[in-house]
């Protein structure tokens, strides 16, 4: 369970974060450990590293038979052997033995169908960011989080991506392009306050398309929270 720590963040200010449990798959040692730095000076606790989607899965095991699973997995996308699928596959693996566990791959590239290939095994707790995305270390570490917490953190490269191919489905048909770009915004892991931000709008009109998205996608107040999580994997795999 995360808990909450006060520390100093970089330049004086303070910060309260929530405390994470991490274990991060990367087979370059200089990003791995320079990862493993980031967070650790943010607070969070990255209680492995390896190498191989091998040793992942392995560690992955054997931490939860010590009842020591940790809040979320970092992986690369392509790990020795081959440099190709590794660790989007052990990533899969992973959330359908521990459905509790987060995952957030990192890739070079945007490769579209590990993206859709991890999220439509997973509705929550997962994340797709390309590894530029790190240089902007407090986004990449508010990223961990929120997947450690259930939450999305999508590229915004890959959103983008899945936006272009969408376009030419029917089930988004109906959304305004409005609509469309505050959905886009969700599937990033935004908050309704974060989208009104981005869009310079008040948040009352983000929570209005917000709404209007879940009526023309036919997700009922009954579906409850996970309305916006199913609103996403809608888009996303459209």
């Amino acid at each position: 369970m995360a808990e909450k720590v006060s520390q100093r963040a970089a330049g004086g200010r303070e910060s309260v974060e929530n405390r994470v449990r991490v274990v991060i798959a990367e087979d370059s040692v200089l990003l791995r450990e320079g990862l493993t730095r980031l967070l650790t000076d943010r607070g969070h606790a990255v209680v492995a590293g390896v190498g191989d989607a091998k040793a992942l899965v392995k560690t992955i095991t054997e931490l939860n038979a010590a009842d020591e699973l940790p809040d979320v997995v970092v992986a690369d996308v392509r790990m020795p052997p081959t440099h190709t699928d590794e660790g989007v596959r052990a990533a899969v693996e992973l959330r359908k033995a521990h459905p509790g566990l987060g995952v957030l791959v990192l890739s070079q590239y945007v490769e579209e169908r590990y993206a859709t290939e991890l999220l439509a095994a997973s509705s929550r707790g997962v994340g797709y960011l390309l590894k530029d995305r790190v240089a902007d270390v407090r986004e990449f570490v508010d990223a961990v989080v929120r997947v450690a917490q259930g939450g999305t953190a999508l590229d915004p490269e890959v959103v983008a991506q899945l936006l272009g191919r969408s376009r030419k489905q029917d089930v988004l048909s109906g959304l305004t392009p409005r609509e469309r770009e505050v959905l886009g915004l969700m599937a990033e892991g935004r908050t309704n306050s974060a989208v009104a931000k981005q869009l310079v709008v008040s948040d009352g009109a983000v929570e209005k398309h917000v709404s209007n998205i879940f009526m023309k996608l036919g997700l009922t107040p009954s579906d409850g929270d996970h309305r916006r999580v199913l609103a996403v994997l809608t888009y996303l795999n459209s």
